[in-house]
């Protein structure tokens, strides 16, 4: 991993754990602000719908600006949401650092993988985009629990404030390794918005929100399901979870390899492998090892998807990667809410919950469909897929 790769990993993995390690501290921040477990959880619900809605405007914002320069004020707003976190008196005092904290999450995944890939030679433009979001996927595997561990220990305000350091380790490393980059395109802030007229991108976008249902949709609800289908123990699930965490971290390189090699093709066999593994765990679930094995198989193949997805985005965006680069990761996330509901919606209408993973590979296969016609319109003649939008965007000077 070349410095300015492992600048943005350090980032990610900062972000990552933010946003996750909450989801083992809601007993601890309930009880210390006097508010409800479901109170507690829309702290989660609050900051998705920050990822969602302040990620394009501030990529919008900041078009104009340099690479770095937006990357390095990114992370200085992800500091002040975390110190805000770990002094909030109150519940609503929390609310809102918790949204200016998600503010700068889609904004610098999005511009982040453009500068990953605008740092390496063409055809290793997936590759880097895929290790920095290593961070991510390291996030959830290590950040996560030992976050979460902390906080049960030392109070949950910790987890926020060692979440701190890693951002001033973070900006530190991006002031130092990721080279300056001269923006080239023209046009309006305003202007970046063109990207929503073309319509390869929001087949792609829909693409990405589909493979993000179909993984929370499982994701969601796989404690529930290691304990009480495959009688995992409550104190071995985290155990399980680690290894599928190793998992999201195989798939998660293999697909940035798939994707500089044959993008389309290799999702379109990643989601075909996908539906089977899914429909397969909806009969392994009952027996503890092949439950076990194929939970890591699951998220291996379901995190590989990931990466050649938003190297799509970027490849079809013309001159507005940034926005359509950070669009794709609030799609990630509307899928992530969608997912959840589904799953949800399972249970509510009295199905087992080994119907769960069927319903997650009937929406892989509806992927699979919408990224078979994608590759059918590249081949068609009026087709033009903008070339090599990555390095038309910044230069490294």
């Amino acid at each position: 991993m070349n410095l300015p790769l492992l600048a943005l990993a350090i980032a990610a993995f900062g972000i990552g754990t933010t946003e996750f390690a909450i989801l083992g501290l809601l007993p601890e921040v309930a009880g210390d602000l006097s508010v409800s477990i479901p109170a507690a959880g829309m702290l989660v619900s609050a900051y998705a719908l920050g990822v969602a809605v302040g990620g394009p405007l501030l990529a919008v914002a900041t078009a104009r600006w340099p690479r770095k320069t937006t990357l390095t004020w990114l992370m200085v707003l992800f500091i002040i949401g975390n110190v805000g976190c770990a002094l909030a008196p109150s519940y609503a005092w929390l609310m809102v650092a918790r949204v200016v904290t998600s503010f700068c999450h889609a904004a610098f995944f999005g511009i982040g993988a453009v500068v990953a890939a605008s740092v390496v030679a063409p055809h290793k433009r997936a590759q880097a985009m895929a290790l920095m979001f290593t961070g991510l996927t390291l996030a959830n595997v290590l950040g996560v629990p030992l976050g979460t561990l902390l906080g049960q220990h030392l109070g949950w305000r910790s987890t926020f404030w060692a979440v701190v350091a890693i951002g001033v380790l973070a900006v530190a490393a991006v002031v130092r390794w990721v080279p300056h980059l001269r923006h080239q395109s023209s046009g309006s802030a305003l202007g970046e918005f063109r990207v929503l007229r073309i319509r390869q991108v929001w087949l792609a976008l829909a693409v990405s929100v589909l493979a993000s249902t179909s993984m929370f949709t499982l994701f969601t609800y796989i404690t529930p399901i290691l304990r009480d289908v495959t009688g995992v123990s409550p104190q071995n699930v985290s155990g399980v979870l680690l290894l599928c965490g190793v998992g999201l971290t195989i798939g998660n390189l293999l697909g940035g390899r798939l994707a500089d090699w044959k993008l389309l093709p290799s999702l379109m066999g990643i989601f075909a492998v996908l539906a089977g593994v899914l429909a397969a765990f909806s009969f392994t679930s009952a027996w503890l090892w092949p439950a076990i094995l194929t939970v890591v198989v699951w998220g291996m193949v379901s995190f590989a998807a990931g990466t050649p997805l938003q190297a799509r985005v970027v490849s079809q965006a013309g001159d507005a990667p940034s926005l359509a680069s950070t669009l794709n990761i609030g799609a990630f996330n509307l899928g992530n809410a969608i997912g959840a509901w589904l799953g949800g919606a399972v249970i509510t209408a009295g199905w087992s919950l080994q119907a769960i993973p069927l319903v997650a590979a009937a929406v892989t296969l509806s992927a699979l469909a919408l990224t078979a016609y994608i590759a059918w319109l590249d081949r068609q003649p009026a087709a033009q897929a903008p070339e090599a939008p990555v390095l038309a965007d910044c230069k490294a000077v």
